[in-house]
């Protein structure tokens, strides 16, 4: 009895430690069928993803200029002369036609005496050969007194002696104007920036007598600013439109100033068109030749696609954002505008509403599956 209570014990245990062996194989055998399967059926990644969208992408851009006098001229003496009185120094204000010097040419006056003496002569001239033309005229009348030869001889002496006294008079109003040069007057009004004369000093044309001007007048009220707008901005800058500006020696002070005459043509070295705004400078604050800081908006004009920054991939095959269409990643070439605020224009093969991937990458392929997910 007792030895069959062993075998029973030993067949229990025996069949105990089986049945533990294949429920361990069959685990065993289900993780590895799964492993397989998980192995064999990657995921699909998951982007997020918005709808494309046009709109407004506002931006500036900060590029230097310079003020100039909106006229500036450097004045010389018309004739040799030599100065004679100063009216005016450096600093001066002048008002249009305010005079300035007066200059002193004895040669002058000596050739303005010659030229009223041959004008009175040459009309003493033409005096006597017109009485004597109107007597033969008044003869002629009479039959047979006077030849027909006779009278046109004496009325082409009286047309030559009046050409004679015509030719006079001009040179005396020639000598007469080249007194009037003699007397340096103010073309416009401004403010006199240089002068390189004294009483006494020798004066003539440039070139002739002058190898400096006697003044330099500037207009100050009335300012230039001077730009270089780069072509990618040339476009948004229009007439009448306004920007603002500061200069060095004034930091706290924002100045304003209006676009008025731009180049429409490009410097071939700068790539830049050149742009002049008008400022107003009536409180004399700001003075011609300061370099300017400028601040100039670029407004947008038409609507266009905005995207986040981090849309765009740019790579060495070039530019693009990804969309998702059916499931399937592409890579869509596009030309990026201006930026701001964390936004980029684009331009492409593009429509409203494209899913695009928010945050691009070059580990996204082109074809690739994916799944899109709203932002």
């Amino acid at each position: 009895m007792k030895r069959n209570n062993q075998s029973i014990q030993f067949f229990k245990t025996t069949l105990g430690v089986a049945l533990l062996i294949t429920l361990f194989s069959r685990c065993n055998s289900s993780e590895g069928n799964a492993s397989g399967q998980k192995a064999a059926s990657p995921s699909v990644p998951t982007v997020e993803t918005f709808s494309l969208e046009k709109g407004l992408l506002s931006t500036e851009i900060q590029i230097p200029g310079e003020l100039f006098s909106f006229q500036q001229v450097d004045l010389y003496a018309h004739e040799t002369s030599f100065v004679k009185k100063l009216y005016v120094d450096v600093g001066s204000e002048v008002k249009e036609g305010q005079l300035l010097v007066s200059l002193d040419a004895p040669e002058i006056r000596s050739r303005l005496a010659g030229a009223e003496s041959r004008w009175k002569s040459q009309e003493s001239v033409y005096k006597a050969s017109k009485a004597s033309y109107d007597r033969l005229l008044e003869t002629s009348k009479t039959p047979g007194t006077i030849s027909p030869n006779d009278l046109d001889q004496a009325h082409a002496r009286m047309s030559s002696d009046y050409d004679q006294l015509q030719a006079a008079k001009a040179s005396y109003r020639e000598v007469t104007n080249s007194l009037d040069y003699l007397e340096v007057r103010a073309p416009f009004s401004g403010v006199i920036t240089a002068r390189n004369i004294n009483p006494g000093a020798y004066v003539g044309p440039s070139g002739r007598g002058s190898e400096h001007p006697l003044f330099t007048l500037q207009e100050q009220k009335h300012l230039r600013l001077v730009v270089s707008v780069p072509e990618a901005y040339t476009s948004y800058l229009l007439q009448n439109d306004e920007v603002q500006f500061r200069v060095k020696a004034l930091p706290q002070s924002t100045f304003k100033a209006t676009v008025k005459r731009q180049a429409r043509a490009l410097d071939v070295r700068l790539r830049a068109e050149r742009v002049e705004m008008d400022v107003y400078n009536n409180d004399k604050k700001l003075m011609p030749g300061m370099v300017a800081d400028v601040t100039i908006p670029l407004p947008a004009r038409d609507s266009t696609f905005i995207v986040p920054k981090s849309a765009v991939i740019n790579t060495a095959e070039g530019v693009f954002v990804i969309r998702i269409t059916d499931g399937k990643a592409e890579r869509v070439a596009i030309k990026p505008g201006r930026s701001a605020e964390g936004k980029t224009e684009i331009f492409g093969a593009l429509n409203v509403n494209d899913k695009i991937v928010t945050t691009g990458s070059e580990e996204i392929r082109d074809g690739a599956a994916v799944a899109a997910a709203k932002n």
